[in-house]
């Protein structure tokens, strides 16, 4: 009975996000959660943190229309200058990193766009293998009062993660 139960429930998810999924050029998408995801991976070689984030689209377009009063189109190549642009001054305001009580500066590398999402490409500048990290992300907080942020910290092979829902904004962990 309960497995039958759990079956009726995975259908059911699937079916409500398949359903989700399907939109026409006149609907807006909208999906019922909010998250998104941020991986800090330490790179013993460069001695840089590389820093990737993935967001929905549409849900990175809106949080940077009402942050900035611009509207962009990630779909759309003649926005690419100004994407470039807002998002490095997005992610200069809403990340940042410490290693070993130090701030690290974090450069903006670049973004793409992957099927409905948008991944986000940092880097720090260098440091030492660090002890201790600390993080502070805030993404999609100035749009969505339930965002979920994901992150991941990596340090010699081991993964640290844990889920920040809004508005905290703030992890520390020691390697």
């Amino acid at each position: 009975m309960c497995r039958n139960r759990f079956l009726l429930f995975l259908v059911s998810t699937f079916l409500i996000v398949a359903l989700s999924s399907f939109t026409s050029a006149s609907v807006v998408k909208v999906h019922p959660y909010h998250v998104g995801s941020v991986e800090f991976n330490y790179n013993s070689t460069s001695k840089t943190f590389e820093i990737t984030g993935k967001f929905f689209l549409d849900d990175l377009e809106n949080a940077l229309k009402k942050k900035y009063g611009r509207t962009i189109h990630f779909n759309d190549e003649k926005y690419k200058t100004q994407i470039n642009e807002l998002l490095k001054k997005y992610c200069d305001e809403y990340l940042k990193l410490k290693a070993d009580n130090s701030f690290l500066k974090i450069n903006y590398i670049g973004f793409e766009e992957d099927s409905e999402a948008v991944n986000i490409y940092l880097e720090s500048e260098t440091t030492n293998p660090p002890k201790k990290v600390e993080t502070a992300v805030s993404f999609l907080y100035n749009y969505f009062d339930d965002q979920m942020n994901i992150i991941h910290i990596i340090v010699n092979g081991k993964r640290q993660s844990e889920k920040l829902n809004y508005p905290n904004r703030y992890l520390y962990k020691v390697f």
